[in-house]
């Protein structure tokens, strides 16, 4: 079968990319020939395959044509949005915060669910491997939230685990010791709000940067609370946080279950909370796997291996568990 499809000259040329690159990323993601001449793109191939990608084509024009920003990561948020029988204009055309040149939107149908879920519910887990936007997303959330004044200030946490440094080895006093860990979230903050305001807000106590053993004993009203790496809390101490919550609050919880750094002996709160509190009304968990990963396309085959590799390997651990039993 052969299809051609006339695009306006805007459309045709953000298609094109920067030598080529959204076209290779886009030919990457069908099952036919395509070939773009001037305005025309041309599509050869099984009859189901280029229906397919005839409506990939369209849906980008409709996106190029709206003002949408196109570019190799957004051929994957398109494609994986169809494949989940979802409309991918839905999906990346949410903006949910702007900062200068900055916009921040969903870019995969599961990242669109994770942010639905934060504004629908009072508590809501984010779970799934590195570079998924789970914090990222949050944080731009909370932003959006302080802006509009439906809260009064955001709190940002973290257990502060160590994970092959122990806190004692570090120089300086204790908020010199756990800044590393509180790093990731003050480098998401800059990233939505200028560094001399959120120094501002830091100093006015609008927004709050701490360790999760600091909420201890306190209760968080008209605040956005977001709990990162969740995962290395223990059981109680995750109660102890969500104890915390208080009127006109909301908490995004957020970790990786695949990389926990507690002792092995120890279980894990993320993991524990999920049957706990999965039919709680009003608790929502949104789960994330590779598909999901927004950073180099590397990082999604890594996390993929690693799955793969798990998976492969439970049989075993399974058996080991009962001889050891």
């Amino acid at each position: 079968m052969r299809r051609q499809i006339e695009l306006s000259n805007e459309v045709a040329a953000a298609l094109s990319g920067s030598h080529d690159q959204v076209l290779r990323q886009l030919e990457s993601h069908i099952d036919c020939q395509l070939y773009l001449r001037g305005n025309l793109v041309t599509l050869e191939g099984e009859d189901a395959a280029v229906e397919a990608a005839a409506v990939v084509v369209r849906e980008l024009s409709e996106l190029i044509e709206g003002g949408h920003d196109i570019s190799p990561g957004t051929i994957d948020a398109v494609t994986s949005a169809l494949d989940q029988h979802e409309s991918p204009a839905r999906v990346l055309e949410d903006v949910i915060w702007r900062h200068r040149s900055t916009k921040v939107a969903p870019k995969s149908v599961n990242q669109k669910r994770y942010v639905d879920s934060i504004r629908r519910n009072t508590v809501t887990f984010g779970i799934g491997p590195a570079g998924t936007g789970k914090t990222f997303l949050a944080v731009a959330m909370a932003a959006a939230a302080l802006s509009r004044r439906e809260v009064n200030r955001i709190i940002l946490t973290r257990p502060a685990v160590e994970a092959g440094e122990r806190l004692g080895f570090l120089p300086g006093d204790l908020m010199a010791k756990i800044d590393p860990y509180l790093r990731p979230l003050f480098d998401a903050l800059n990233d939505m709000i200028d560094p001399e305001k959120v120094a501002g807000f830091l100093e006015k106590g609008v927004i709050e940067v701490a360790p999760l053993a600091f909420m201890r004993g306190r209760t968080l009203n008209d605040s956005f609370v977001i709990l990162d790496e969740a995962q290395n809390t223990s059981p109680e101490q995750m109660k102890m946080f969500l104890t915390r919550l208080g009127f006109g609050s909301k908490m995004v919880i957020t970790g990786d279950i695949t990389q926990v750094d507690l002792p092995r002996n120890e279980k894990s709160g993320l993991i524990v909370v999920g049957d706990i509190l999965t039919d709680v009304d009003g608790v929502d968990f949104v789960r994330f796997d590779g598909g999901d990963v927004v950073r180099h396309r590397l990082v999604q085959r890594i996390v993929e291996a690693y799955d793969a590799h798990d998976q492969s390997q439970a049989p075993e651990l399974r058996s080991a568990e009962r001889k050891r039993a």
